[in-house]
């Protein structure tokens, strides 16, 4: 079996927890109870939140390992630059 790296692992988290965000709100928009909107409120602003703490865990994570991510790609192991050299 493949190891997971940690960014994978972040990854299927968040996208398991957006799932279940998804279904808690549109659960809470179904029912009326006491503090329902507020409730409602929380699940779309963690809806927003999530992915953007993702992306700041893998920012942070390739800052921490000097590793190429996919928000800064010009960070490589050597120096391998592409030339175009037709003209």
């Amino acid at each position: 079996m493949k190891k997971l790296k940690p960014k994978q692992i972040a990854a299927i988290i968040c996208i398991v927890l957006l799932v279940l965000l998804y279904v808690a709100t549109l659960v809470v928009s179904l029912l009326d109870f006491p503090g329902s909107d507020r409730l409602f409120a929380a699940c779309l602003m963690a809806t927003i939140g999530l992915p953007i703490l993702l992306w700041i865990y893998i920012w942070l994570y390739g800052k921490y390992t000097e590793r190429k991510t996919f928000e800064n790609p010009s960070r490589t192991n050597g120096n391998h630059q592409r030339h175009n050299t037709r003209k």
